[in-house]
């Protein structure tokens, strides 16, 4: 007898993958279907054979129009059958086959009979199949009955309406509002699952009225919200709340804040959980805001539940890419999860700990990344890289063994998401820490020696090209780069002879040996490569040690000067409407399309890598520059220095969004103003922001660029232009009207009429502060840096900063005044220390590079006094970055 016991559980894993529903065919089952129709229904037969037709649905088998047609009407005769278990499956097979209007109407009688049974069962499935399968003609018929459900006293039938409702919705939302009375009825259930249905329910009807969904929020946090369910969707609906209404600027304090804070203490897990999520997801949030949420995470590290161990140490590592010194007093916890039998949580603790870790630590850390990486999935992977990758950034002077490591992890097995996270990875370590440049490139050569991809090696070769001539030997990328046209495809080889080119083209010394490359590829099997070639061979010379001239440097090699959407925009009109005229690029348009700029940027993450612009400017930066320069306005104002974070000037409930963008020139600041029209039935015209400049007496206005016209929900800007003395840090406050002329505009036709009115609408004041004279450019080695400088243009003074909360407070105020970037990591204050040295790094308009090492001490009283050592390129800058200082 233990024979066989031994024999099945050998089995097991075969056993379990085996399926009762393997090899049936529609044909078979169909003929089977006939049973349907006996005058004696077998029950059981039946059920069986309806699993069987779900079976093919879902596995995507399709029936014909007849087919379905005969299945539906076979299936019906089964309403004669009072088993209870045979009608859910008859309910099932009705919703998944979907009858068209004419078949409906078979059916609905039975199921309208079965709304009104006696057997709850019955009423809550038919309530659902009726729903899934009815148009909203009949609909009106059954509302009553559904009006009805959605209070009934059996939660089951209630949950049926209720979500019913949700799906309903979608598609017939007119009749579905007309339920709110008893959806808010069905609010106050003691039932979990009613209270939670209808909770959702009600959030959808109202969710398009912030006001409606504020009070809401308000009604119901005052602790009427039993289910744990419905509790977790009520915070999520709270955190809405709190993001569109942002902080109490008189208090200080964030409506509803205290009823996350009272949820951390809910008996629930998952209610503390969620709390706990929202409130470190909250905007700008703080320390002290934070610090409870912390505490409730830190206590789930410890958890028995490996779920709650996952979501807790998950929610810190978000965190702890905003707030690192919140999440260190978890590192004891987290370093116990390393060695977790879940590899998913060992991996996002050791990723936690890079980012709150010290200098002194990353060695070690190292050591254990290296023991598990192979164990865990790709996706982990590559959070794992992008720690080492912020790591590497905050502690530069590690990035040798940083580097090595995702070099070495680069030649192990990966997808693609893993490989380029890690090519991009190095590509951002070389742009950042200059030391790292030529151990980077090595490794990506060694790296496009052996990729299975396509896309990355034409990546890394076109990158290869823009930093390979600048490094202090060029010539030994060249074998790297002439193996790709040797034995690779098609595109990696035409992208090496781009490459090879460049080299060619910057460096004068290589350019015979890069002409003897450039003419083998001359016989290639390809066109593309063969055109390359020639274009080349063609255009940079005889192929003798002789400069290339600038030009062709600039044709072959230089940037479009037009965006790429207007130009295939301008072929596709050329090739559509022939003519014998060849295409001029001129007549391209370089104006910008403005509208994504002026829309509210989700805090996603910028494009790094590859993926990157090769400059310094962001991609927004760099659409401001081409857009203020397509406007003829501000054309002659020069190079743009700095572009501003938008600065909001209505509340987020108001009937007009507007928020400005400081755009800094040498002698002179444009205000870009951001309009949206969030009133369906007007439509704005000649919009123009009238600015009071009174309280900054070194600005004169000297232009401004109305806006024609402002439709429902378009978003479109205007400009103020101001002028100011050269070169210098004018600081001053704006008062600003928005001043335009309305229409109203008819919602059946969309049509406006043709008379205005004019209206005004007071909009918030803003500064132009120092820091805004400031760009934050970090350096790789702060002291190499420092000591390049120069002693001569120092500056130092020290100063009282008077009663502070701490010497965090203290930095962070000093930076923000400043508005230069941090380095090093020293904007991190460890906790109870008595004194701080920050350093600070930028580059003050008139593009002169700046330094600032602060030296912070903090008596028992809390009076925090600061040394300033500021050193530049120009020793009135450095009295500059004092004054801003003295004055702030």
């Amino acid at each position: 007898m233990a024979q066989p016991l031994v024999k099945k559980d050998d089995d097991r894993d075969e056993e379990a993958d085996y399926s009762p529903f393997l090899g049936i065919e529609k044909g078979a089952v169909l003929q089977e279907a006939r049973v349907f129709n006996d005058p004696q229904l077998d029950a059981r037969r039946c059920s069986q054979v309806i699993t069987k037709l779900l079976y093919l649905l879902n596995q995507g088998e399709t029936f014909t129009k007849f087919e379905a047609t005969e299945v539906f009407f076979a299936v019906t005769k089964l309403f004669q059958s009072r088993d209870i278990g045979l009608r859910r499956m008859v309910y099932l097979m009705i919703k998944e086959l979907s009858p068209c209007a004419d078949e409906v109407i078979i059916v609905t009688s039975s199921l309208m009979k079965d709304m009104n049974s006696r057997t709850d069962m019955y009423r809550a499935n038919a309530i659902r199949v009726l729903c899934r399968i009815t148009d909203g003609t009949l609909l009106t018929q059954i509302e009553r009955y559904l009006k009805q459900a959605i209070v009934d006293k059996n939660p089951v039938v209630a949950s049926a309406a209720l979500v019913s409702g949700i799906h309903l919705l979608q598609t017939t939302p007119e009749i579905v509002k007309r339920w709110s009375n008893e959806v808010q009825e069905a609010v106050q259930s003691r039932a979990a699952l009613v209270q939670f249905h209808a909770l959702a329910l009600l959030h959808q009807i109202r969710q398009n009225d912030r006001l409606a969904v504020s009070k809401l929020v308000t009604s119901l946090t005052k602790g009427s919200v039993r289910s744990p369910l419905a509790q977790c969707l009520l915070i999520r609906y709270t955190s809405q709340v709190i993001r569109e209404s942002g902080v109490n600027t008189q208090t200080g304090d964030r409506p509803f804040y205290d009823y996350l804070e009272g949820c951390l203490r809910h008996k629930a897990e998952m209610v503390i959980f969620e709390a706990a999520r929202a409130i470190t997801e909250l905007s700008n949030v703080t320390t002290r805001e934070l610090t409870p949420a912390i505490t409730v995470l830190q206590l789930f590290l410890s958890s028995s539940k490996p779920v709650l161990r996952f979501a807790a140490v998950r929610t810190l590592n978000k965190v702890a890419m905003t707030h690192p010194m919140a999440v260190t007093n978890c590192n004891i916890d987290m370093e116990s999860l390393i060695s977790d039998q879940n590899r998913s949580i060992a991996t996002l603790a050791i990723t936690t700990l890079l980012k709150t870790g010290n200098e002194s630590s990353v060695d070690r850390l190292m050591k254990q990344i290296t023991s598990f990486m192979s164990d865990i999935a790709d996706e982990f992977k590559i959070v794992v890289v992008e720690a080492i990758r912020s790591l590497c950034l905050k502690f530069p002077l590690k990035y040798r063994s940083l580097m090595n490591f995702l070099s070495s992890i680069l030649r192990e097995e990966g997808g693609f998401e893993f490989k380029k996270a890690i090519v991009d990875s190095i590509v951002i370590l070389i742009r950042d820490i200059p030391d790292a440049k030529e151990s980077g490139l090595l490794h990506l050569c060694e790296f496009i020696e052996d990729c299975e991809f396509t896309y990355l090696s034409t990546q890394i070769l076109h990158f290869l090209g823009n930093e390979g001539p600048k490094t202090s030997d060029p010539s030994k990328y060249i074998r790297y780069i002439y193996n790709r046209v040797i034995l690779e495809n098609a595109t990696v080889r035409a992208s090496a002879v781009s490459t090879l080119a460049k080299f060619g083209a910057m460096i004068d010394s290589l350019k015979p040996r890069i002409f003897v490359l450039l003419r083998r590829c001359l016989f290639d099997t390809d066109d593309e490569v063969r055109d390359r070639a020639t274009l080349y061979l063609n255009t940079l010379g005889d192929g003798s040690v002789s400069e290339t001239d600038k030009d062709v440097k600039e044709f072959l090699f230089g940037s479009l000067d037009v965006p790429l959407t207007n130009m295939e925009t301008s072929l596709k009109n050329y090739i559509q409407d022939p003519t014998e005229e060849p295409f001029d690029i001129n007549s391209v348009p370089k104006e910008v399309k403005s509208q994504p700029l002026a829309e509210k940027k989700a805090p996603g993450k910028k494009p790094t890598g590859l993926g990157a612009p090769p400059s310094a400017p962001t991609s927004t930066d760099d659409a401001y520059e081409r857009l203020l320069s397509s406007i003829p306005e501000f054309a002659s104002f020069g190079k743009l220095f700095k572009s501003s974070a938008p600065v909001e000037l209505t509340e987020s409930e108001t009937e007009y969004a507007v928020n400005v963008v400081k755009h800094i020139f040498d002698r002179h600041v444009v205000f870009q103003y951001n309009c949206t029209n969030t009133i369906p039935e007007q439509l704005l015209e000649n919009v123009t922001v009238i600015v009071d400049a009174s309280e900054a007496e070194e600005f004169s206005e000297v232009g401004t660029k109305p806006l024609r016209s402002l439709p429902y929900d378009t978003p479109a800007q205007t400009f103020v232009a101001f002028e100011k003395p050269e070169g210098v840090p004018a600081v001053g406050k704006f008062s600003n009207m928005l001043r335009f002329t309305v229409k109203e505009v008819d919602p059946s036709t969309g049509e406006a009429e043709d008379d205005g009115v004019e209206d005004e609408y007071q909009l918030e004041d803003f500064e132009v502060a120092a820091a805004d004279y400031i760009l934050k450019v970090g350096v790789s080695n702060f002291k190499n840096a420092w000591e390049s400088m120069g002693a001569d243009s120092e500056r130092i003074d020290e100063y009282g900063l008077g009663p502070r909360e701490s010497l965090t407070e203290a930095v962070n105020a000093v930076i923000n005044l400043l508005g230069m970037q941090p380095c090093e990591g020293t904007e991190v204050v460890p906790s109870n220390s008595r004194s701080h040295t920050c350093l600070l790094s930028g580059v003050y308009i008139g593009n002169m590079k700046v330094l600032v090492r602060l030296s912070f001490g903090i008596d028992g009283t809390k009076e925090v006094a600061m040394k300033l050592a500021v050193r530049s390129e120009d020793e009135n800058v450095s009295d500059a970055i004092h004054e801003i200082v003295a004055s702030g």
